[in-house]
């Protein structure tokens, strides 16, 4: 069973932990990518998230596999998994065959999705979350999706999710959190699990459901 330690945004974390693994580092960039899409693309992820949560939430209050599996099937293919997989690994995923990179990617979404699930279970509306118009650099490769979550008592979290275009479609590699990236800090937890016990170990513990990680505010 999962150890989990989420101190204070208990809520934000749970709910954005999981948009961080993704697929190769070199792909040619479509003409046609557009920024505003990729506002769009979250705006419609959130949308669908809030709808499917509010027609089932008494199903996957009980039942916590039934809510993974659906943001397995919703989120999921709007994460590139395996780019996202490599920057959590840093140094450490070089030499590593593909066939198990993809396994600790898919493992680490596995475990992800539990916890972005029960996240997203704990909203009660959608209009705790705000979608920003597109500000800063962005362009056909990488762009930058501000979001703000309203909390209970009114504060308002900055929630914003990176994404490139990959495969003739945006996706995301990475969300930061109150200026935290979530690629950098499982970078450096996993970092210092391989160093202390080796990939092989980790990937095991990953696939078992049994890695402890810690999520910080």
């Amino acid at each position: 069973m999962t150890k989990t330690m989420i101190p204070a945004r208990t809520l934000i974390a749970s709910v954005m932990a999981p948009l961080l693994l993704l697929a190769s580092l070199a792909t040619p960039i479509a003409h046609s990518a557009n920024p505003n899409d990729a506002v769009t693309l979250i705006e419609g992820i959130t949308e669908t998230l809030f709808a499917l949560v509010d027609e089932q939430r008494e199903l996957f209050a009980r039942d916590a596999d039934a809510l993974k599996s659906a943001m397995q099937e919703h989120m999921l293919p709007h994460v590139d998994q395996i780019y996202s997989a490599r920057l959590v690994l840093g140094r450490h995923g070089r030499g590593v065959p593909i066939e198990d990179i993809e396994r600790f990617a898919f493992g680490m979404g596995d475990l992800l999705m539990g916890r972005y699930g029960q996240g997203v279970l704990g909203f009660e509306s959608r209009d705790q979350v705000e979608i920003l118009a597109l500000a800063g650099d962005n362009d056909a490769r990488r762009t930058r999706v501000r979001t703000r979550v309203r909390l209970d008592g009114g504060s308002r979290v900055p929630v914003d999710y990176v994404l490139r275009y990959h495969n003739d479609q945006w996706q995301v590699f990475d969300v930061i959190v109150e200026g935290i990236s979530y690629v950098a800090t499982f970078r450096n937890q996993i970092g210092d699990a391989i160093r202390r016990d080796g990939f092989d170990r980790v990937l095991t513990r990953i696939e078992a459901g049994t890695l402890e990680i810690e999520v910080d505010s």
